[in-house]
């Protein structure tokens, strides 16, 4: 179900028939929380009901990040863009699953249970925002909201055949998204369509007081460039993202898409963008840093869970070490332990900061590269979704389902992902990255290769 289909069924039918979906997938695992009387706004910009990924703050239902540490919390404020949906006359039906948060490429690291893929359930949906793409493809709500840090919009969307979008950093709020990694964390949309993509974007974007990294630029009328027309687009092909660790099938699939778009009057040239090799390591130097220091806040004192009550715990070191060692999970504390390491004394200067002159070298890559091109065209991912439990055991295989989405999250760009045709069965992404807050037109290409297919 579209937004639009959504639309025509009228609010009250809309919602209550999401409801009914959440209610008969419940074995799917992707909601963690259920709005059984949400309250009906008529006459809305967007008179449809949506999910909101577990770690956006909202005041009707709790906000875990799917952790036991924040197990039952209820904040005392709404996200920006909950706010914002709320106010243009959507609907939250529910709160879906994720990988603790937000830490993970398949949804097994959350506290409350592995998500499965719609597709085929005995695969992962990816992750983080895995529950959120499950929801969407599963017809449990027209839209979903996801968060993007390293790919965790677009790699899930991939994995179930959704569309998702992260946006330019700074063109939708963070206010309300529970941090992980702040210099790359986005809030985007997963939809069915690139319309409806569309058509949340402009709802959420925009400047926003309660952030200072929103910037103030104009938010386009994203429909008005959904006109099918690509015909003299530039689209730039790195020669990186179809080696080594891509599969040969997947690089295919995505190769046709790239032929489709050329007969719809593309022009299509190959680019470079040598630094991407780097990209990987790059992200999980740097995401791990920002976590260890997001992530120090859960000290068992002023919310969430804490072991102070226990008679056992005998002193202040002893309670942050039992409310951690119970309230994380084994990613959380893995990449915590990480970051603190790459920032601490002696170990700064050789990775911390090694890996922010890394980034600015992919972010260069990026700007030569928009030189010649309007956009950049790659598989969203290496692979196709994988079985459950097939990497739960090897972290750096995990890390690997990044490969191909954390450059642009590095060097702040927008990307879509976008169904492209299956390989055995399961679908495949099709990543377009754009120039930064050039959303128009990473959305314009998409549009017109989803409508020829």
């Amino acid at each position: 179900m579209n937004i639009s289909e959504a639309e025509k069924l009228g609010i009250e039918k809309a919602t209550a028939g999401a409801l009914k979906v959440i209610k008969e997938k419940a074995d799917l695992n992707a909601i963690l929380a259920i709005n059984e009387k949400p309250k009906l706004v008529k006459g809305g910009q967007l008179n449809v009901p949506y999910i909101c990924k577990d770690n956006i703050v909202t005041l009707e239902l709790p906000t875990t990040a799917a952790s036991k540490i924040l197990k039952g919390f209820v904040s005392p404020y709404e996200a920006t863009v909950v706010g914002r949906l709320r106010e243009a006359g959507a609907v939250m039906v529910g709160k879906s699953n994720l990988d603790e948060f937000a830490m993970g490429s398949s949804t097994e690291n959350s506290a409350f249970g592995t998500t499965k893929n719609p597709v085929d359930p005995t695969r992962v949906p990816g992750g983080s925002s895995g529950g959120s793409a499950a929801a969407v493809a599963a017809g449990m709500a027209p839209f979903a909201l996801g968060s993007d840090t390293g790919g965790s919009i677009r790699q899930p969307a991939a994995f179930c055949g959704v569309v998702g979008l992260m946006p330019t950093y700074g063109r939708v709020s963070r206010y309300g998204l529970i941090a992980m990694a702040s210099s790359l964390d986005r809030i985007g949309p997963i939809t069915t369509t690139v319309r409806d993509a569309a058509r949340v974007l402009q709802i959420i974007a925009g400047k926003d007081e309660h952030d200072s990294t929103t910037v103030d630029i104009a938010v386009s009328n994203y429909l008005e460039f959904l006109d099918g027309d690509i015909k003299g687009i530039k689209i730039g092909v790195p020669k990186e993202y179809f080696g080594e660790g891509v599969e040969p099938k997947v690089a295919e699939k995505v190769q046709e898409a790239i032929r489709e778009l050329k007969k719809l009057g593309a022009e299509i040239i190959d680019i470079s963008l040598p630094h991407s090799k780097y990209a990987l390591a790059t992200y999980y130097i740097i995401q791990p840093a920002e976590v260890s220091a997001n992530l120090a806040r859960y000290d068992g004192v002023r919310y969430g869970l804490s072991m102070g009550a226990d008679d056992k715990v005998e002193d202040l070191i002893a309670m942050y070490r039992q409310t951690r060692d119970e309230g994380f999970g084994a990613e959380v504390k893995r990449r915590i332990m990480l970051g603190t390491y790459t920032l601490s004394a002696g170990f700064r200067d050789a990775y911390y900061d090694k890996a922010q002159r890394v980034r600015t070298l992919i972010k260069q890559d990026f700007d030569q590269a928009f030189e010649k091109a309007d956009v950049i065209i790659s598989p969203t991912t290496p692979t196709v979704a994988f079985k459950i439990g097939e990497k739960a055991n090897d972290p750096l295989a995990m890390y690997k389902a990044d490969l191909l989405t954390t450059s642009a999250s590095l060097a702040g760009i927008p990307a879509i992902s976008i169904p492209c045709g299956e390989v055995e069965g399961l679908p495949v992404g099709l990543q377009i990255m754009g120039k930064q807050f050039d959303e128009a037109i990473i959305l314009k290409v998409a549009d017109a290769y989803e409508r020829a297919k």
